[in-house]
């Protein structure tokens, strides 16, 4: 079965350019809730301590890091079509839910599910990408897999906050999530095609070897792959910080729900919009210095957020902060891909986003202490410190294999050292073997 599969961007096109489609509903079911929910909390439920408000965050985010773990477990014995049906049934209720919650309990309970349906849906979505196009690129496959899904947050984030300006909280911002949710169940249910086979052919010519303990590897102990966890897990904890917080912290200066929409909007849309042009570079790169830039700019962005009072200046470090996340997403699952068996992949990416995903809850949890003890200016410049250790840990940890001016040093040293005839070398990077060939001196 295996010898009729190709693997590449533009033999499996039309497979791909739908899950590119079916991750943008997925993003969309997030940005529901971005603008919005925090609002509802104070306005209609009367909930005034922040760890309360960020409950519904910290609920989501350990659903979906535990659901991400058994998405990449169970994806080879399963099925990662069946993961993305099921992830988007159990997606439907959520917006009804939300539309009709009488306490918080049930807004609550909206979160279980959509974590759950995040876990499915996005996780197989971003493994089943990656078996269609192999090794060479999964960079650019991981960019346009999260710049559809962070545009459809921010899209949505922006038109629930423009609607509940001139409607109301409450329903018509969550009609969007019923279209969402129906789509993106018929298109998965009807159109998407396993990509299993796509795993076995790769298994044939791969050369990474298998990890040892899939679970502690990916965790901590590989140096490369450590990095990555820990950094993903940071940036999803200042992530659920700015989620949480940046529109209270906007209501607080005196913006209006349409105003505090578009500054939540300009975050994600930034962060994916970028990833068209990070995750082509995450290709050639080395993906070391990608993930050390993005965290740092992060930090940076967030320490400096404390300081501003303008619409125009939290614009500006929503987008500076949207640039540092675009560094670091699709490079974290490049990297993560790059450095597993492809029989290790969808487990080792399911650890992967267990751990990152988890940064939300602790994210949640840990700014809503630190909001409620102490203020809200002294969670994000905590939050800010430890983005820029995360960064620190990157620098001093990772190893830096796939860099393309290493590429090219290569290649003029290969020049030079050219014996007079034909011949040819081989270059290993990103993961992939190059041939260049040197004309006869």
């Amino acid at each position: 079965m295996t010898k009729y599969v190709r693997l590449g961007l533009k033999e499996n096109w039309r497979q791909f350019w739908l899950l590119v489609v079916i991750n943008a509903f997925v993003g969309g079911m997030v940005g529901l809730e971005r603008t919005i929910l925090p609002r509802i909390a104070e306005a209609e439920f009367h909930i005034a301590a922040k760890t309360a408000i960020l409950s519904f965050i910290i609920v989501f985010g350990i659903v979906k890091a535990l659901t991400n773990y058994f998405t990449g477990a169970w994806a080879n014995k399963i099925g990662r079509k069946n993961l993305l049906t099921i992830g988007w049934l159990i997606g439907i209720p959520v917006p009804f839910i939300l539309m009709f919650a009488d306490s918080w309990n049930w807004i609550i309970g909206a979160n279980i599910l959509l974590g759950i349906n995040q876990g499915l849906t996005w996780s197989s979505t971003v493994v089943m990408k990656i078996d269609l196009v192999g090794e060479k690129q999964r960079g650019y496959a991981m960019g346009l897999n999260e710049f559809a899904g962070y545009v459809a947050v921010a899209l949505v984030a922006f038109f629930t906050g423009w609607i509940a300006s001139e409607y109301g909280l409450r329903p018509y911002p969550f009609y969007i999530g019923i279209a969402l949710a129906l789509a993106g169940f018929f298109g998965s249910w009807l159109f998407v095609k396993d990509t299993r086979h796509h795993v076995s052919h790769e298994t044939l010519s791969s050369k990474v070897p298998k990890l040892k303990n899939i679970f502690w590897d990916t965790t901590w102990k590989n140096k490369n792959l450590g990095s990555v966890t820990q950094a993903g897990l940071i940036n999803n904890l200042n992530d659920g910080m700015a989620w949480g917080i940046f529109p209270i912290l906007l209501a607080s200066k005196g913006f209006s729900i349409a105003e505090i929409g578009v500054v939540t909007a300009v975050y994600p849309a930034v962060w994916g919009i970028g990833q068209l042009f990070t995750g082509r570079m995450a290709d050639y790169f080395c993906k070391k210095d990608l993930l050390f830039l993005g965290m740092l700019l992060q930090g940076i962005a967030l320490l400096v957020l404390v300081l501003a009072n303008s619409m125009a200046t939290f614009i500006v470090l929503s987008a500076l902060l949207g640039i540092g996340t675009a560094l670091v997403y699709p490079t974290f699952l490049a990297t993560v891909a790059e450095n597993t068996h492809p029989s290790d992949r969808a487990h080792s990416l399911g650890i992967f986003r267990l751990w990152r995903d988890m940064g939300y809850a602790i994210g949640a949890i840990l700014t809503g202490i630190i909001a409620d003890s102490f203020g809200i200016n002294a969670s994000i410049i905590i939050i800010g410190l430890l983005t820029i250790g995360s960064a620190l840990i990157i620098f001093y940890r990772m190893r830096c294999l796939d860099n393309y001016s290493k590429k090219i040093f290569r290649w003029i040293s290969n020049k030079i050292k050219k014996d007079g005839r034909d011949g040819s070398t081989t270059m290993r990077c990103t993961g992939r073997t190059e041939k260049t060939f040197i004309a006869a001196g």
